[in-house]
């Protein structure tokens, strides 16, 4: 009988969650999707030293702003919990015990001194069976020792059994057989007595076990542990229900030249985190893809296509496509690049697909920030706002740029532009104009347009320059969607307001000072 899909993120609450830790979370999640099964949210917190305050929360805000479900967690809960190792001690001391007394693992006192101190003396020293017999551990002493040693309370640590001369496989979806002599492993730890916890080789073991993980999608850097969890499944009579593997390759930097790192977002202006995070140490603040202005789908669809193709040239595509078109038979084995500006033109795409009266409600928050009131203005005037200058931009933050002039007169002119557009005799020209104008009570682009332009030839004046200087009255520069548009938008007495302005300011010009 097939199992059931059950998949797993199991990431660690030791800060933000950086963007291939999120790529990885899509994977599982479309895998888990397309087939119909689930996906666990598992916190792997058991290495205390590095906990970081608040980082849980970040991740599951980031994967919500994602839109990659969960179905099982610490949050939405379910029947294999606790979903926090950090909760699950009992389990783990069970298991441990089961490895001790079938001999797949032994007790080991070496102190870090001791252990430097071997290998120092040992070139390419490696706890195993050629050193091990030589070490302080319940393989090279008697009994009562070791029992008089643990009930003094002497730290100790608990190291996995390896046996030489194994080869070891680990069938990977996307790599394929991958082979190992066991003779290059060494006896890992598994527990440590001073925190009573596991290290994560044990405990990821126990947890997919007990919570029937039919697959293991994660980051290529676990390749080299996954022959010693290979053994572990053997050694606790597990084989027949190991999950499968997949080991996704890295994401790069830009120049494909090593991991992609915060640094690299730093040094060429791109987040490498979903959301901002504050960090509660340092105080240090990173970018996140959420406060930049992405659209969550624009970033899912970014993501997924670093490593993976649909086989075809689609680009775009939702995250019901996505999930339709996912498989590991189209993924790279080779590190992706992080084309950051690709997810900048995803971006832009999302944005021109999105309705105008949605992106108004983006838009909104950044008219609050810029300190618009935005009572002030109904609706639909916004949304025809931000659908005029949806075109011109590749991030919700960079409406404002280019659309407030809807929403605030201008209270300066943008200098180069006087300079070339408001010409000798200019305000007068802008004042006729508004008589023109005042003559309309229909202010329809439509209707005004070819009036303003017949007016302009009959005066014989220069196009580009009167339809410039009435651009800079009204926007406060040279440039901007069609100018009939904005002043339907804007209304005639916004519009006549404008102009008279601008001629105050800037004056009628030497030919026809006043």
């Amino acid at each position: 009988m097939e199992r059931k899909v059950r998949v797993r993120f199991a990431p660690s609450p030791t800060g933000p969650l950086h963007i291939g830790g999120a790529r990885t979370a899509l994977y599982n999640y479309l895998f888990a999707r397309q087939h119909g099964g689930e996906m666990i949210l598992r916190i792997e917190d058991t290495d205390s030293q590095r906990f970081v305050p608040g980082a849980e929360e970040y991740i599951n805000e980031s994967l919500a702003w994602l839109g990659i479900g969960i179905d099982e967690g610490v949050k939405e809960g379910g029947s294999y919990g606790p979903y926090r190792q950090s909760e699950r001690r009992d389990i783990y001391r069970k298991h441990v015990q089961q490895l001790l007394d079938s001999g797949k693992a032994y007790i080991a006192f070496d102190t870090p001194e001791e252990l430097d101190a071997a290998r120092q003396s040992t070139p390419n020293f490696q706890y195993d069976a050629s050193t091990r017999m030589n070490m302080r551990n319940s393989l090279s002493m008697d009994k009562e020792e070791v029992d008089k040693l643990i009930a003094d309370g002497t730290k100790y640590v608990v190291r996995f059994k390896i046996e030489p001369g194994r080869a070891v496989v680990v069938d990977d979806m996307l790599r394929g057989e991958v082979t190992i002599k066991s003779d290059i492993l060494d006896d890992k730890v598994l527990y440590k007595s001073a925190d009573d916890l596991p290290t994560y080789h044990l405990a990821n073991i126990v947890d997919d076990h007990l919570m029937e993980v039919s697959h293991v999608i994660r980051g290529e850097e676990w390749l080299p542990s996954a022959p010693l969890h290979v053994l572990l499944y053997e050694a606790f009579g597990w084989t027949d229900t190991m999950p499968r593997f997949v080991h996704l390759p890295l994401l790069l930097k830009p120049d494909g030249k090593g991991k992609l790192s915060k640094r690299d977002g730093d040094r060429l202006g791109f987040p490498v985190f979903p959301l901002e995070w504050h960090d509660p140490k340092s105080g240090e603040i990173s970018s996140g893809y959420r406060e930049k202005g992405y659209l969550p789908d624009a970033v899912v669809n970014f993501l997924a296509l670093l490593g993976w193709n649909p086989g075809d040239d689609t680009e775009i595509m939702s995250m019901d496509e996505l999930i339709k078109k996912f498989s590991f038979d189209h993924c790279s084995r080779a590190g992706a690049k992080f084309a950051f500006e690709k997810g900048k033109w995803f971006n832009h795409t999302y944005i021109q697909e999105k309705s105008d009266e949605e992106l108004a409600q983006l838009f909104m928050p950044v008219l609050a920030q810029e300190g618009v009131d935005t009572t002030n203005f109904t609706p639909d005037y916004i949304a025809k706002a931000t659908g005029m200058v949806k075109g011109r931009v590749n991030f919700i933050g960079e409406l404002w740029v280019n659309a407030k002039f809807f929403f605030r007169a201008p209270d300066c002119y943008d200098a180069k532009s006087v300079k070339k557009r408001w010409t000798e005799g200019m305000g007068g020209i802008m004042k006729e104009l508004t008589d023109v104008l005042d003559e309309f009570d229909d202010f329809t682009s439509d209707e005004i347009e070819p009036r303003v332009l017949g007016w302009i030839e009959e005066k014989g004046y220069h196009l580009g320059n009167v339809m410039n200087a009435f651009r800079l009255a009204v926007v406060g520069e040279c440039k901007g969607p069609h100018m009939f548009d904005i002043t339907a938008l804007l209304g005639k007495e916004e519009t006549l307001s404008r102009i008279h302005t601008a001629v105050s300011r800037l004056g009628y010009g030497p030919a026809n000072a006043e």
